[in-house]
């Protein structure tokens, strides 16, 4: 460590008003490592599962208390320092990337700082005409539905399901999102799009607008309709609420067509899925500077956008997260970092 930072700290498990902005040792990169000084911060749900000590989960499953704690993993900013081993970085470039994810999903990315240390290998360079704000909401969420959809990217095993996920053709495809005015949702619907999918967008209907401008070909709102009633023969659901709810999508999909599901906790209907002909797959999504890189050319030229739901600074960090806990996000929550 070299010298001292400000970071949103927590020195016990809780809600949002554990969060404290406070002075925190700044992190000294390691020799394969960049030092960023972060401009913008993303907010995701293992963020505020994290922070409450991921209490949906069984007792034996539950972290313990490595405190003080830094949440976060997605940030955009500006290199301040290079490690010896680090090549095509210089001080000064502007970039974006998610942290350690998901090694370091328990507090160790501790990205919701002014500074944080990143491995070169999990560094993009944030896009051209792309804010730090815009950047910061991108990491993990693009990368989940880069992932899912383009390019696996990585060999390691599924802690999901005993063989590794497979992305499907798109184009000319007719895919449906579920959860499409959500941090994954918008992406995963533009993704599909770019990749000549024809997008079902299922949401709640005041999202109707903005999902149309990002380019579904119909919306769908569920406080209205049942998707799966208004459809038969999809080639791909991507479920991006998932659960056991998922299992409600299998009779719209054709025989084989696919169901990914982002969140596949509580889904049971592998035999009902296997009788239908239909894969049902899932992964976890991994830091992967290169897909930041190969995803950027959609973002600079507007084929793809991130939407902002809101943004905080740093010190009012426990509002963002009272945020996220009333529902209903449209896009992604971030949190703005001072100058050090």
């Amino acid at each position: 460590m070299t010298g001292t930072m400000k970071a949103i700290r927590q020195h016990a498990f809780g809600g949002p008003d554990v969060l404290r902005w406070e002075d925190a040792p700044k992190p000294a990169p390691g020799p394969d490592e960049l030092g960023i000084r972060v401009v913008a911060a993303g907010l995701n749900p293992p963020d505020w599962y994290l922070r409450d000590g991921y209490r949906s989960l069984p007792p034996d499953w539950r972290p313990e208390g490595r405190f003080p704690l830094i949440l976060g993993t997605d940030v955009s900013g500006v290199v301040e320092t290079v490690g010896p081993k680090v090549a095509g970085f210089a001080p000064g470039d502007e970039v974006y990337a998610m942290v350690r994810f998901p090694e370091g999903m328990m507090g160790q990315a501790m990205a919701h700082a002014q500074f944080v240390a990143v491995p070169a290998a999990q560094v993009g360079r944030k896009p051209a005409g792309l804010g730090h704000v815009e950047a910061a909401g991108a990491p993990m969420s693009l990368l989940t539905a880069w992932q899912f959809l383009v390019d696996l990217g990585h060999d390691a095993a599924n802690p999901f399901q005993p063989h590794p996920h497979a992305p499907v053709p798109l184009q000319g495809r007719r895919v449906l999102v579920n959860g499409a005015a959500g941090g994954v949702g918008h992406l995963a619907l533009q993704v599909a799009k770019a990749q000549g999918a024809r997008v079902i967008a299922v949401a709640s209907g005041r999202h109707g607008p903005l999902l149309r401008d990002l380019g579904a070909d119909e919306v769908v709102d569920y406080s209205r309709a049942r998707a799966e009633d208004l459809h038969r023969d999809l080639d791909l659901v991507m479920d991006c609420v998932g659960g056991a709810g998922a299992a409600r999508f299998l009779p719209a999909l054709r025989p084989g067509g696919a169901l990914f599901i982002v969140n596949p906790l509580g889904f049971e209907a592998h035999d009902a899925a296997a009788r239908r002909g239909v894969t049902v797959s899932s992964t976890q999504v991994r830091s992967n500077g290169a897909q930041l890189d190969a995803a950027a050319g959609l973002l600079s030229d507007g084929r793809v956008r991130i939407v902002i739901d809101s943004v905080f600074p740093a010190a009012e960090a426990a509002r963002a997260h009272r945020r996220a806990a009333e529902g209903h996000i449209g896009g992604k929550i971030v949190l703005t970092m001072p100058e050090a």
